[in-house]
């Protein structure tokens, strides 16, 4: 069985084997570009830092450090490893609403509409510029085909590095509770978001956007089979029902759209691959950011935390490959990339401070809405832009999907007015 399974991985991984003699839309130039090999590189770089950190934690904590250390370093070594509980007078209230009653209704109705519009400009844009990234050469010309920008990890990084300043500044400028938290902790849910963003990513060369994001919105399906295979979690008839209705959605849409122009089964295989893998890394990513909450932490100092881990994890491991040199000499030529990046980066920096302000004010039912309908915009917008093919059948089963989710929500929140308790909302820290 495990002969099996790595023949299919190594399939997956060498579109020129079992593809019928068609070319891949975008072939590597040798087995050192191949995302297989890419992966275990970067895991690799991960590695070189979470293992002798995770050592250092233990030993640390074998000794008694808390106990016993003394010295320059006792603050910090304090801090990344055993924290410290916040005070009760250390916790931030949360302010009473001081709206006059006459104009709540209208006040709530304009920052609902300022957090959509927030959210609909900020992760629109970030799809569409993602897909434009990945997906298209820089400088062609008439003579020339140009280049393609290939190295998802810098684009992590540079994702990661906004996010870090934008949190920092917020930290600073807006009073947050005490941390109390290990900072260790974050490297976890760090090195499971760059991952997942490192998937998705790169998942790009090999299924379309609209493939993508069906793949994101059917996330639930796997999240409930861990639930029930690993936590005997029970669920509720409608979250089964719901559940059918998204894999029935998948299924009309991948089955009849048929595969890219120019791409072949193997890199059609590969992509799902990577979508797995995001899939994996998100769902470990928002249960153990779920856990960490338990020090009554705010999202902003979550945001803070995992993107401290996330750049040193990044920056490291591009420094071992020799690639972040090249990435920014990749900038450097093509200015439009250099702009392009900047402002992937600057929405999803802006998309998480939006997520947190329209969770604090409307809670996570309105919020989840909001974003489903904001992927049924991006796949439109990108069918418009980039000309993808979306046959009826595809058109109806993306329909199903979304009708799904949106059940889901409504279910959930007749759950909520019951009294009962409703099914756990994921972490909504980092989406991207």
């Amino acid at each position: 069985m495990d002969a099996r399974w790595w023949a299919v991985v190594l399939l997956a991984a060498l579109p020129s084997l079992g593809a019928g003699g068609e070319t891949a839309e975008a072939p590597p130039e040798s087995w050192t570009q191949l995302w297989f090999f890419r992966f275990l590189v970067n895991a690799a770089g991960y590695a070189s830092f979470m293992v002798p950190g995770y050592l250092l934690v233990q030993y640390f904590r074998r000794k008694n450090y808390l106990e016993t250390g003394r010295g320059l370093c006792f603050p910090l070594v304090k801090t990344c490893v055993f924290g410290s509980e916040p005070k009760v007078s250390d916790e931030v209230p949360l302010a009473p609403r001081t709206e006059p009653a006459e104009t709540t209704a209208t006040w709530q109705a304009l920052k609902l509409l300022f957090c959509a519009a927030g959210l609909q400009a900020s992760y629109l844009t970030w799809g569409v510029l993602q897909e434009r990234v990945m997906t298209r050469s820089y400088g062609a010309t008439a003579t020339s085909p140009g280049e393609r920008f290939t190295d998802s990890q810098f684009l992590v990084l540079m994702n990661r590095v906004l996010a870090l300043i934008v949190a920092g500044l917020s930290c600073i400028l807006c009073k947050q509770p005490r941390h109390g938290a290990p900072m260790y902790r974050y490297s976890f849910a760090s090195l499971s978001n760059v991952l997942s963003s490192w998937c998705q990513y790169e998942a790009l060369k090999f299924v379309s956007f609209p493939t993508q994001v069906l793949a994101k919105a059917s996330k639930v399906i796997p999240v409930m089979l861990m639930g029930k295979l690993v936590s005997r979690r029970s669920y509720e008839h409608w979250e089964y029902l719901t559940a059918g209705l998204i894999s029935i959605g998948v299924s009309m849409f991948l089955l009849s759209s048929g595969p890219e122009p120019r791409s072949s089964p193997a890199t059609t295989l590969s992509g799902l691959i990577l979508l797995a893998g995001y899939i994996a890394f998100d769902s470990f990513t928002s249960n153990w950011q779920d856990a960490l909450f338990a020090y009554k932490m705010s999202s902003v100092q979550m945001m803070f935390g995992v993107n401290f881990f996330s750049c040193l994890f990044t920056v490291g491991s591009l420094l071992e490959q020799g690639a972040l040199l090249e990435a920014t000499r990749f900038m450097g030529r093509h200015s439009e990339f250099a702009a392009h990046a900047l402002l992937l980066s600057i929405c999803s920096a802006c998309g998480q401070l939006f997520i947190f302000y329209t969770i604090g004010q409307f809670g996570a039912a309105v919020f989840t809405i909001i974003m489903t309908l904001r992927q049924a915009f991006a796949i439109l917008l990108s069918c418009l832009l980039y000309g993808h093919t979306v046959t009826v059948v595809g058109g109806l089963g993306v329909a199903v999907v979304f009708a799904a989710l949106l059940l889901r929500v409504y279910a959930r929140g007749r759950l909520k007015q019951r009294g009962k308790k409703a099914v756990p909302v994921e972490s909504p820290v980092q989406k991207v």
